[in-house]
């Protein structure tokens, strides 16, 4: 609702001044967001006011505004109302400011005030904690502008599909609150693209067991997919690996990255393995690898080689993980090689 045509446009003095009393580096606005800059009507000392009485010290004031100038153009109505709304998930006036500070935007888009309302009300009595809550409200804030109707459409979508796949009543409502903590983003996608790509593991000889397992480890990956790419994707993988249908769905269950990257993607990751000296074998052994970009796996095979130990002749599950995973591997393998080797049976040199 502002406009962004400048030609023609004055800077607001009063906005500037104000800006400037705060500290304020107008440099880094013109630069960034001098839009704002070029507005009738601004409520800096209102909004500052406003931060300052929830705990925000000066500095705390002037990078907020630095980092969202457009904070100034709402009404203090709509910042106080904002400020009810985040109270209800955070636990104090503290940590909202602080929440302020690291995602001002997250906080100051006022526009979907009401869906924001509603959505929060409805994430609370679907059973999800006020700190994911939170976490949703900063960083996947999107899905909080959809009226809440398209969001329960898919949470809905979800439980029918999770109960007749064979998911058990008591599970449902742990199984929907992990895979919205995991991937909120979920809820971006519509039921219709949901219900397609079930439909395609279905005709493809998955089992709704496996189906069901599938939807669990992807973490809701699979709602941002289509047919064509996983079919292509599958048979990429089918070629690579020369297998059967059956020995296929196997890799699939095992790694769905198999499913969800692309054929660009795991074209790629093969390759910086091939390059490495792992051959197709051992990658078909332990498909987990190509979860991975090509720089981690070069990094994780530099560090074990540095201990002596040489992927080329074993599993690749050392490879494997989060870095927290691999960190643990690296470490049990380095203290291996560290630990001096005592025979039991070897007799005793004692000195005269």
């Amino acid at each position: 609702s502002y406009t962004t045509d400048t030609k023609s446009r004055e800077e607001n003095k009063k906005t500037i001044e104000s800006l400037y009393s705060l500290s304020v580096d107008i440099k880094k606005i013109r630069r960034l967001k001098e839009w704002v800059l070029l507005q009738d009507v601004a409520y800096v000392k209102e909004i500052a006011g406003i931060l300052q009485e929830m705990g925000a010290d000066e500095t705390a004031v002037a990078n907020i505004l630095e980092r969202c100038p457009e904070a100034v153009l709402r009404t203090p109505e709509e910042i106080n109302s904002q400020r009810a709304l985040w109270q209800l998930v955070c636990q104090n006036e503290k940590q909202l400011i602080k929440l302020i500070e690291q995602f001002p935007e997250s906080f100051f888009t006022t526009k979907y005030h009401q869906n924001q309302k509603a959505n929060v009300t409805f994430f609370q009595e679907l059973g999800l904690k006020n700190n994911i809550i939170t976490r949703f409200l900063t960083s996947a804030p999107n899905i909080f502008y959809n009226p809440v109707e398209k969001n329960k459409n898919v949470i809905e979508t979800l439980q029918r599909n999770y109960l007749n796949l064979g998911g058990s009543e008591a599970n449902m409502k742990i199984w929907i609150l992990k895979l919205l903590s995991q991937n909120p983003f979920i809820l971006l996608n519509n039921s219709t693209t949901i219900q397609e790509n079930l439909e395609f593991l279905q005709k493809n000889d998955f089992t709704d067991h496996e189906v069901l397992q599938l939807l669990s480890k992807l973490k809701g990956f699979i709602f941002q997919l289509n047919s064509t790419t996983m079919q292509k994707s599958m048979l990429f993988s089918k070629n690579v690996f020369n297998c059967s249908d059956q020995e296929l769905k196997e890799l699939v269950l095992k790694c769905p990255a198999l499913l969800y990257y692309s054929v660009p993607v795991l074209e790629d990751r093969l390759e910086g393995l091939l390059k490495e000296g792992i051959s197709v074998a051992q990658i078909r052994e332990t498909p987990m690898v190509l979860e991975l970009t090509t720089q981690i796996v070069q990094y994780r095979i530099k560090k074990l080689s540095a201990l002596g130990y040489d992927v080329k002749s074993g599993n690749l599950e050392s490879l494997n993980g989060t870095k927290k995973d691999f960190e643990v591997t690296y470490g049990k393998i380095q203290s291996k090689k560290e630990r001096p080797i005592f025979n039991p049976v070897a007799p005793i040199h004692i000195e005269d």
